[in-house]
């Protein structure tokens, strides 16, 4: 009787870990692999960005447990790069290539993509999972409105 016991009482901590397990997991917003995805894509894609290409892009940074940690929508002054060359974090060059002008994006960057363990202090801890609203304003200096200009004018 008393092994049936003791199988008993290890079932019912094994569920109770399994529990707990899983409600952690719910509640970490961490993500280990990069995930994209598009929260708005125009009608027409004229212009997309590939590696190489001089890019445009408005953004708001957050942490998981929603803070900001920076926003050019609140300077007013998208942020321009080179995409594809190592100026900004791995998350952004693989996560806005193939994007659209006037598409938006959410970017859900692991730690590993962007500031790794030591973060960007003080505002980014390390080990943080970053999410990225975006929208691709430019390529190479040219907006959708550009785009559609050109179009019209080989008519």
């Amino acid at each position: 009787m008393g092994s049936k016991r003791q199988l008993v009482c290890l079932a019912a901590a094994v569920a109770a870990a399994a529990i707990l397990l899983t409600a952690s997991a719910k509640k970490s917003a961490d993500v280990t692999e990069l995930q994209i995805g598009v929260k708005h894509k125009p009608e027409s894609c004229s212009l997309q960005a590939h590696k190489g290409d001089k890019i445009k892009v408005h953004y708001r940074g957050t942490l998981t447990d929603g803070s900001v940690f920076d926003s050019s929508y609140d300077r007013g002054d998208p942020f321009e790069f080179t995409l594809g060359n190592g100026q900004v974090i791995k998350g952004w060059d693989q996560g806005l290539l193939g994007m659209c002008v006037g598409e938006k994006r959410k970017l859900k960057i692991p730690a590993k993509m962007g500031y790794g363990e030591r973060g960007s202090p003080p505002k980014i801890p390390g080990g943080a999972t970053l999410i990225f609203d975006t929208e691709l304003i430019a390529v190479n200096g040219k907006t959708s409105g550009d785009a559609k200009a050109e179009s019209n004018s080989e008519l």
